[in-house]
């Protein structure tokens, strides 16, 4: 019968993480030969040995050998990691679809919104050029022609008179461009109005049927001056009250949109497309792990945007700014040099509150 080795150790339970080392020790070893990096061969020996037995078998000196090993390629392999070969060798089309679904969500709201604020902006800028301009016309004319004379006795053919040192031809003209411009008005403000909320009743005058284009155009005999701008007028004041009102719910609606929400989607937007090239970056150089904090990012980058709405253009140089839809892109996608750069405003303003005064000596 053969007696017992005392001299040879004893072999010891294997705990799961000193299995897990193993499979650690063997990813980063096949990444260095992958790689052409040189290692050690006592090194490559630990991990052979503690593969060619079963885990039952495995004793203190070969445990420690392995975790001496894997210490070693770990430091020899960084930023390399076990976690991240491990990722990069797993399936992560997830966490591209995942990315990419929130990329595309976003999209679905920020390119219709921008595209109605644009158009909207626009319009409204059009408006107001034409009101302005209406609005010059009728002083104009109101000048030019003065008050409505005298009505003219019963059975008269004869217009009235234009005063003196008025050219006809010229007031023809202007009562043209003015009835153009009014058109023009009730035109774009009836358009702008499908795109805001609460919409604005329109005005029913030359829309229901009862006067039609009349309403808009100029008489073709035009015999009147007096009437025809009175008319025009009058049409001028129902529609440029609908373009106003319109123009003041454009101003608080896509206001609010600009303000609150655009500047928090751009943001997001920002975050997804540094996570984004972050994976690629991290996948090509084998470096990806999967990391709650992503998550955490949007949310960070989310509470940004909503700070970057509150400003308007942020001036750079005194010919270079920054529109608020941009910088909020540019928050999300470096969160964290915005908010080092809140910080240390908060730094110098805390430092400036609590310097002492000066010492004052009798």
């Amino acid at each position: 019968m053969a007696k017992p080795d005392l001299n040879a150790p004893d072999p010891v339970t294997s705990p799961a993480h000193f299995k897990d080392s193993l499979i650690d020790a063997e990813r980063l070893l096949k990444y260095a030969a992958e790689t052409g990096v040189e290692v050690d061969v006592s090194v490559r020996a630990a991990v052979l040995q503690a593969r060619s037995l079963p885990y039952s078998q495995w004793t203190e000196v070969i445990i420690e050998n392995l975790l001496d090993a894997l210490t070693k390629l770990a430091a020899l392999l960084k930023p390399v990691t076990a976690a991240s070969l491990t990722a990069w060798s797993n399936d992560t089309s997830a966490t591209v679809l995942y990315y990419l679904r929130v990329a595309i969500i976003l999209a679905c709201v920020i390119v219709p919104a921008s595209i109605a604020s644009f158009a909207t902006s626009a319009l409204s800028n059009s408006l107001r050029a034409d009101i302005a301009s209406a609005n010059d016309l009728a002083v104009k004319l109101r000048a030019q022609l003065g008050a409505v004379p005298p009505p003219i006795p019963a059975g008269a053919t004869v217009a009235p008179a234009l005063p003196p040192g008025v050219n006809e031809a010229e007031i023809i003209a202007e009562l043209q461009e003015y009835a153009s411009t009014i058109r023009l008005i009730d035109s774009r403000a009836r358009e702008l109005n499908w795109m805001v909320l609460p919409r604005v009743t329109p005005p029913q005058i030359g829309h229901n049927g009862t006067r039609g284009r009349a309403v808009f155009e100029l008489d073709p005999v035009l015999a009147n001056f007096y009437e025809a701008r009175d008319s025009a007028t009058a049409t001028f004041q129902s529609v440029r009250y609908f373009a106003q009102s319109l123009l003041n719910n454009v101003s608080i609606f896509y206001g609010a949109i600009n303000t609150c929400i655009l500047p928090v989607l751009y943001a997001l937007l920002g975050t997804c497309a540094y996570l984004l090239r972050n994976f690629e970056s991290q996948m090509s150089n084998h470096t990806f792990i999967p990391s709650p904090a992503n998550s955490a990012r949007f949310l960070i980058a989310a509470i940004g945007g909503a700070v970057v709405g509150l400003f308007n253009n942020f001036t750079i140089t005194p010919e270079a700014s920054v529109p608020p839809l941009a910088l909020a892109f540019l928050v999300g996608y470096a969160v964290d040099v915005f908010f080092a750069f809140l910080e240390g405003l908060l730094k110098a303003f805390t430092k400036a509150e609590t310097v002492p005064p000066p010492a004052v000596h009798p």
